[in-house]
Order: C-alpha cells, then sequence, then structure tokens
C-alpha cells in the first residue's frame, strides 16, 4: 500500500465542492460555475497568483455553510431573507484551518452590497469580496433551461443593474470586459467545466500531502454531521471507531490514518439528501429510502474522482453493504469487501446504534451488542472483527464517546443555533 500519499489540491477541492451541489438540477455545478466566474475576473484584474487562489478556493466553497439541501435551493432561487446565516457558519468552518482564513473572510463578506461597504475597492477583502459577489449573482441568474447564448445579453443586463448599489462599477466593467466572448458563456455552462478548472485553474500543479487531505476531510465532516444535532457527531464517531478497529486488527499505520479520513468523509452522499428525509421522526417511506440510498452512490462518486484516493472512496462507501450482497447500493459481496470496507461496516453500524435519533434514544451496550452479533450471526458482517468489537468494547465506546464529545463541543458552541 502507498505510503505517502499525495493529491491534487484542485482535484480534491473541485470534488468535494461538487458534491454540495449533487442533489438537484437547479444547483449542479453551481459553485463551480461561480469559481469561473471569479477566477477569469480576477485574472482580468491582474490580481496576483495568491490572490486568485484566495478567491477560486472562496467562490468554490461559497456556499459551504448552507448546510441543507433545501436552505441551497432557497439560496438559488433568491427566498433566503436572512443572507448572513450561511455566511457566518461559512466563515466559522473555514476559520478551523489556518491557511483558509482569508477564504473565509471572503466568504463572510460576499453577500455584503456595496453601498453598504464604505471602504475603497482596493481595500483588504473588498475587491475579491465583490468579484465572488458578482459571480454568485451572474450563476444564479442563469436560466438552466435555455440556451446560454439566448439570454447571456439579458444576464449582462441584469449584472449591470446592480452597478453602484450591489456591485461596485469598477467590478461590473471588469465583467463586461470578458462577456463579449462566446467562449466565455460556452465554458461556464460546459459539462466539462470540471476538467477546466482542474486542468487551468490555480491549483493545477499544486500537491497537498496527508496532513492537510485530513484537514480538509474534517472540514467536510463538519459539513456533513452539523446539519442536525442527531448527526452532529456521528462521522466523528464513525471515524474513531474505524481506525481503533483498525489499529486492533492489526492495520498499518498508514491504513489506520487513511481509515480515519474515510470514517470523516463516509456520509459524504449525504449532502445529496434532503434535511426532511435525513430528520424524519418516524421510518421511512419506500420512496424516501430509494432517496436514501443513493448517498453511498454519491460519497464513492465525489471520493473516487480524486487521484489517489480510490482506497478510501471504497472503505468509505461501502458502509451499508453486507456479506451475503444484500446491502446497497453495490450489492457487494464478500470477496468485494477489503478489510477496510468491513472494518467501516461494523463501525458505522456500532455508532449509529449509539446515537439518539429523532426516532429513537441511543442504545445500551447490551442491545447494541445483541443487535451486532445476530448480524454477524446471519452471515452479514465479518465476524473476526465483530468479535474484535465485542473484546474491545470498553476501550473502544470510550474512545468514540471523547472524540464525539469534541464534536459535540464544537457544534453546540458554534453552530447549534441555526437549528
Amino acid at each position: 500500500m502507498q505510503r505517502n500519499i499525495t493529491v491534487n489540491l484542485g482535484n480534491l477541492v473541485l470534488s468535494l465542492s461538487d458534491a454540495m451541489d449533487l442533489a438537484s438540477p437547479l444547483l449542479i455545478q453551481h459553485q463551480q460555475r461561480t469559481a469561473f466566474v471569479a477566477w477569469k475576473m480576477g485574472k482580468a484584474a491582474n490580481l496576483s497568483s495568491e490572490r486568485l487562489e484566495k478567491i477560486f478556493i472562496a467562490a468554490l466553497l461559497h456556499d459551504i455553510g448552507a448546510f441543507s439541501l433545501e436552505e441551497k435551493i432557497s439560496l438559488r432561487n433568491y427566498e433566503v431573507e436572512n443572507l448572513e446565516e450561511h455566511c457566518i457558519r461559512g466563515e466559522l468552518l473555514l476559520n478551523k484551518i489556518a491557511w483558509l482564513k482569508d477564504p473565509a473572510k471572503i466568504i463572510r463578506l460576499h453577500h455584503k452590497e456595496w453601498r453598504h461597504w464604505g471602504e475603497s475597492i482596493e481595500s483588504p477583502f473588498v475587491l475579491e469580496s465583490q468579484l465572488l459577489a458578482l459571480a454568485d449573482n451572474l450563476e444564479r441568474a442563469i436560466n438552466r433551461e435555455r440556451y446560454i447564448l439566448h439570454q447571456n445579453e439579458d444576464i449582462i443586463s441584469k449584472i449591470e443593474s446592480l452597478s453602484g448599489s450591489v456591485l461596485h462599477p469598477q467590478v461590473v466593467e471588469l465583467f463586461k470586459s470578458i462577456s463579449y466572448s462566446e467562449e466565455f458563456w460556452l465554458d461556464l455552462v460546459s459539462p466539462r467545466l470540471y476538467s477546466i478548472l482542474l486542468n487551468d485553474g490555480p491549483f493545477h500543479k499544486m500537491e497537498i500531502d496527508y496532513a492537510d487531505i485530513s484537514i480538509i476531510a474534517r472540514l467536510f465532516r463538519d459539513i456533513i454531521d452539523f446539519r442536525s444535532r442527531f448527526t452532529s457527531t456521528h462521522s466523528s464517531g464513525v471515524a474513531a471507531a474505524s481506525s481503533l478497529l483498525a489499529k486492533i486488527f492489526g492495520l498499518t499505520d498508514a491504513e489506520i490514518k487513511l481509515m480515519e479520513v474515510a470514517g470523516d468523509l463516509h456520509d459524504l452522499g449525504k449532502l445529496a439528501i434532503p434535511n426532511s428525509i435525513l430528520n424524519k421522526p418516524g421510518s421511512l417511506t419506500k420512496e424516501e429510502m430509494a432517496v436514501m440510498k443513493c448517498h453511498t452512490y454519491y460519497t464513492y462518486l465525489v471520493i473516487n474522482s480524486i487521484g489517489g484516493l480510490k482506497q478510501i472512496a471504497e472503505w468509505a462507501a461501502y458502509h451499508h453493504e453486507k456479506l451475503d450482497g444484500s446491502g446497497y447500493p453495490f450489492h457487494c459481496k464478500a470477496n468485494e469487501l477489503s478489510t477496510g470496507a468491513r472494518i467501516m461496516v461494523v463501525a458505522d453500524i456500532f455508532t449509529a446504534l449509539s446515537e439518539d435519533r429523532p426516532y429513537r434514544k441511543g442504545m445500551s451496550k447490551e442491545e447494541i451488542i445483541q443487535i451486532i452479533q445476530q448480524l454477524s450471526d446471519r452471515g452479514l458482517l465479518d465476524t473476526r472483527i465483530v468479535d474484535l468489537l465485542i473484546d474491545n468494547y470498553g476501550e473502544i465506546y470510550s474512545y468514540v464517546a471523547g472524540q464525539q464529545a469534541i464534536a459535540r463541543e464544537v457544534y453546540e458552541k458554534q453552530f447549534a443555533f441555526i437549528h
């Protein structure tokens, strides 16, 4: 197994940004398109490479604080009255990572209208925030059911109407300088936009190692989990349980680290699931369960698009598979499930059973062991891993509870106000 894993930063952030826009035709590519416009305008303004990188990553993650699918759609449709909340949440999330503090500030300010600034366009963060504001307004103005070159002139007129109030006139003129080209508009709505941004964007040559991969994985773990108080510590628990089980099982140090990343990202596809389903207090209908079953598919789709993370993609996305092929959505059988995937299945079940959910309280040790043992006896779970869990239950439970307590404290202090 590869010991010193590295990935391209652009590939990683583009793919994770993509996960936030997968769920609805109204959202697909929203953040990538916004990033494309802001990046093109930044280049036209001759911004330094450092400033281009900051505006690019801020644009790719600008709606990171909109936790639910419903909120994202409302933002896209201009239906949200308080635009501050998702900006504040976005800043709080990115501020946890030292090298993302400047993009965090841009995200915090990207809905601040020019008439409320009272500062020079040359002041720190003003130009970048205004570039992002224009790019976001432009993308939201696109009618996805019309050919782009049948509406580009109307969109330009709409942007012009914002000059001097929402947007600085200089920023509007900058946009007009790049919007004359049909290529600009066709690239903007191209299904190959991901490739354009990956191969030509600011991060196309920047590689990051495990440490930074882990930091970004924890960032997205919080986005996934903080959508609800019932899930606010789930991925933290799965990451803790799976990494400790991997250690007890005897996997290498490198594999244990990657298992933790897989645990952090295992529910990434839930970003595509409406909160009305995730937080439903009763049993899901057949139709709702069919929607829920897509989340692991999206987890695999997104992570596997990041070069070098195929192993993590499988470990993360196979957590609802069973040894007899009765799991979902891939219906993998025993010979298709690696040890890492088998560990993740047990870790996810253990963590889920111990947590409070809208429809039940967390279960006791005896209830959890009984259910997991029954699944093992039926040939659905790996007996070796189940036995390790039972034999080391106290140690695993304490470690998971400790990691979840840390996540719960962050959630309750900074994010619980949204629910």
